[in-house]
């Protein structure tokens, strides 16, 4: 009898068993046969080569990719610390390690192919440089967010955050144009010189550039001091044309702290951290601490928005963006760097289609991803800043069926052995 029962409740748990496995068996079929599909990626492990002279990469703040497939890093030298930096003090401590040239071309296999950045004659090197694109001539912008002191109060008692704002010195107030070789060609703004959101001659802690082929035009994510992309000639630096969000005319009042329940803002949150344009001319917009993507035409005519992992606090969830290399540029991969995780998005809609990665310091894994960029192939570069100090390569397999809202980690299937 206690024999017939055991069998008895086996049957019953092989029968609940093949229940919830033909459940989820037909929610994934579901979801396949639905037709949702974005593009998968695996992490390559392997990717970039190690640096030579035992040289360190610091927060690394931008990737851009030029038209031969070049990947092109720059860090932060002073973000490392003493004890990273033993074999650079006189004499030596010790073998290992000294910090690379902030900026850093690489292959496609990985290989350091040129080097070089800093301080120099006729030009104001960012004491924070920030972001790096490679326009359609192949030259190098570069932008900076170090942060200078804030004035002294009125007599009288401290200033409102307004006056705090406009009265703040910040020494980045530009961003530079190079050659590959490093040679300089431009500056545009002049360190401790802006006066807001409405200053047409200076930026205030510029963050990305975008360089439009069709108009010559450099547009500036303006920053993380103003709350404004701005527009300038890409080769004389003549001020176009500026706008904050919704097109609104920006201005620098406090808006206190996001509150993810309040109304959508009407002004950007510092930091705005990047404009892309897409090939159907419109201007995509991360508007990073208020967790949005804004979309306007050249001319800053708001078109739409759309809100990702919204009820992100602290640095926000929208850090940069890329589009896919396919002609239409159908999807947008964000870097969200509060979350450590890439979401991939429809460009159409601004639906979030799937999210991949994970906090952590495996290769696959984020600390802080804050800059992305893709190349011809559909690969995807992510860089990391505070202590992730790293550029990692995420090869592009093709289309396929979207089974999970988050995949995690994408590592490669044939090292899952």
């Amino acid at each position: 009898m206690k024999r017939n029962h055991c069998i008895g409740a086996a049957f019953v748990a092989c029968i609940l068993a093949l229940g919830l496995a033909t459940v989820l068996v037909e929610k994934r079929s579901a979801v396949e046969a639905a037709g949702v599909q974005a593009p998968m990626f695996e992490v390559d492990p392997l990717w970039p080569k190690p640096l030579p002279n035992h040289w360190l990469m610091g927060m690394t703040i931008g990737v851009s990719v030029d038209a031969q497939d070049h990947i092109w890093i720059i860090h932060r030298q002073g973000s490392l610390e003493k004890g990273e930096l033993h074999a650079s003090t006189n004499p030596p401590i010790a073998m290992c390690c000294a910090a690379a040239p902030p900026v850093l071309e690489f292959d496609q296999d990985g290989t350091l192919l040129r080097h070089w950045g800093g301080p120099g004659n006729g030009y104001d090197w960012p004491d924070s440089n920030h972001g790096i694109t490679i326009d359609y001539k192949g030259n190098v912008w570069i932008g900076g967010n170090g942060r200078g002191k804030q004035a002294s109060p009125a007599p009288g008692g401290a200033p409102d955050e307004s006056a705090a704002a406009a009265n703040r010195s910040y020494n980045d107030n530009m961003v530079l144009k190079f050659t590959q070789d490093g040679k300089f060609l431009m500056q545009i703004g002049k360190p401790n010189s802006s006066k807001g959101s409405n200053d047409i001659e200076n930026l205030r802690l510029p963050a990305k550039t975008f360089i439009d082929k069709q108009e010559n035009e450099v547009y500036v994510a303006d920053g993380y001091g103003n709350h404004r992309v701005i527009v300038f000639d890409a080769d004389t630096g003549k001020y176009k044309r500026h706008w904050g969000a919704y097109g609104h005319k920006p201005d620098d009042a406090d808006m206190g702290n996001y509150d993810p329940d309040a109304p959508p803002p009407q002004q950007f949150r510092n930091p705005v951290h990047c404009s892309e344009l897409s090939v159907d001319r419109l201007l995509y917009v991360c508007d990073r601490v208020n967790d949005r993507i804004q979309v306007f035409k050249p001319d800053g005519t708001f078109v739409k928005e759309a809100f990702v992992a919204k009820r992100t606090l602290g640095s926000g969830s929208a850090w940069d963006i890329a589009f896919s290399k396919d002609p239409q540029q159908k999807y947008i991969y964000l870097a969200d760097g509060e979350n450590d995780r890439i979401h991939i998005l429809s460009r159409d809609t601004l639906e979030v289609l799937t999210t991949f990665g994970e906090g952590g310091r495996q290769p696959g894994e984020f600390y802080g991803p804050h800059s992305i960029a893709t190349d011809s192939k559909g690969n995807i570069y992510v860089t990391e800043t505070y202590r992730g100090q790293r550029v990692q390569k995420f090869v592009y397999k093709g289309l396929g069926p979207v089974t999970k809202e988050d995949q995690g980690v994408l590592w490669p299937k044939s090292m899952n052995k």
